[in-house]
């Protein structure tokens, strides 16, 4: 054929003809690779952490009840939810009178007292001219003998009616400063810095302090926060103080929030509720109930976000390794007696097995010590025959 004649629409029928012969052997004619269908999961570098998961509840750094000392009816409350007060702000008053009327007839009683004094100081003053002259008349020979000691005796009588004078004063001053103590409980104070969080009583509600004091408002420190987690006693052994923590709360669940563990309480909550005795019902009761120990750390909240009684998802860090070689948990399946795991590892289009060691895992990721490479492809199952993999639980694996 002449080059003059040769056109391009002839060349693409042929070239899609070739295209399709090409497919066709490919498909029917050469075998299929036989990891066709096999799951994988590539070994990469990830962050793992080995941590202790659990909940906790948040509450105020600083915490303090305001009660009544004194019995009486609340004439005015001076704050309410949400106010924020300084130490030694008014907080409420308490009806006075009594007290201003206890204090009256303390301070008449002592000044009584005083006066009944200063009548004796006269007497005993009388008394000791007299028995000074007694004593000087009995050198002379000028009184008798029986004068003279009955002078004595009445020096000594004034004396001791002195003293006790004196001690009644005393007794007397102690029932002012009390009555003025008394006094100064009818008018009620904030104890410390921070925020109102509880108001429990109305203006003209009476109190009674006879059993108890009742409170009145409670005054939280809200700029820092605890967190009190709940600690299984399988995990708390693995724990001490210092180890790092970081929390969410269910507002945020992307945001974390650091701290460092800072006790653990070395008896759970319900050695405040037990008795102090230990019975047989008890022992066997204990056994059916989990236990819980209290972790506590604090936490800076200077946004103000973080409220009382708010639940934590906490995790106590126990160890981590960052950008080290990591594969699925799923992928391991049952350790070997030496403590090496035995996995699947595809590699030129054939699967063959390998003993492998790892270091820190968590629910997702385990570390890989020895064994794999970054890029190395673990079989976790077959996708045409349904899934194999292997997940590996606290108690032993369980087939899926």
């Amino acid at each position: 054929m002449p080059m003059s004649r040769f056109r391009p629409r002839y060349l693409l029928p042929a070239v899609i003809a070739l295209a399709i012969g090409a497919y066709a052997i490919k498909t029917w004619v050469l075998p299929a690779p036989a990891n066709t269908g096999l799951l994988t999961a590539e070994v990469r570098k990830a962050d793992i952490e080995q941590t202790v998961i659990a909940t906790g509840t948040l509450e105020a750094f600083k915490q303090v009840s305001v009660g009544a000392q004194v019995s009486g009816q609340i004439t005015r409350l001076h704050v309410d939810f949400g106010d924020q007060v300084k130490q030694g702000d008014p907080i409420a008053e308490i009806d006075s009178l009594t007290r201003q009327n206890d204090l009256a007839n303390a301070k008449a009683s002592l000044a009584n007292v005083r006066a009944q004094r200063a009548v004796q100081a006269a007497t005993l003053k009388k008394v000791q001219l007299a028995f000074a002259r007694q004593k000087a008349m009995l050198a002379q020979n000028a009184s008798s003998r029986e004068d003279y000691e009955n002078a004595e005796a009445d020096l000594d009588t004034a004396k001791a009616q002195v003293a006790a004078l004196d001690a009644q004063i005393q007794q007397a001053q102690i029932q002012v400063s009390t009555a003025e103590v008394d006094l100064g409980y009818t008018r009620i104070t904030a104890p410390i810095d921070g925020t109102v969080v509880g108001v429990v009583v109305k203006e003209g509600q009476t109190v009674n302090s006879a059993q108890s004091a009742p409170t009145i408002v409670k005054v939280a420190q809200l700029d820092q926060m605890t967190v009190r987690a709940e600690i299984s006693e399988a995990d708390v052994v693995n724990l001490k103080p210092g180890l790092p923590v970081y929390f969410t709360i269910l507002g945020e669940p992307g945001k974390r929030y650091n701290a460092t563990l800072r006790m653990i309480e070395p008896a759970p909550d319900s050695i405040n509720t037990s008795d102090s005795g230990t019975s047989s019902s008890s022992t066997s009761s204990s056994t059916d109930t989990a236990v819980y120990y209290i972790g506590v750390f604090d936490v800076p909240n200077p946004d103000g976000k973080l409220r009382i009684a708010m639940t934590t998802e906490v995790n106590i860090v126990l160890d981590s390794a960052k950008g080290v070689p990591s594969l699925p948990v799923s992928a391991l399946g049952t350790a070997n007696r030496d403590g090496s795991y035995t996995v699947r590892v595809l590699k030129g289009g054939k699967v063959e097995p390998r003993d492998i060691r790892t270091g820190l895992e968590n629910s997702i990721n385990a570390q890989v010590l020895d064994g794999l490479q970054v890029g190395d492809k673990v079989v976790l199952g077959d996708a045409a025959a349904g899934s194999s993999t292997t997940v590996r639980m606290r108690g032993g694996p369980m087939r899926l």
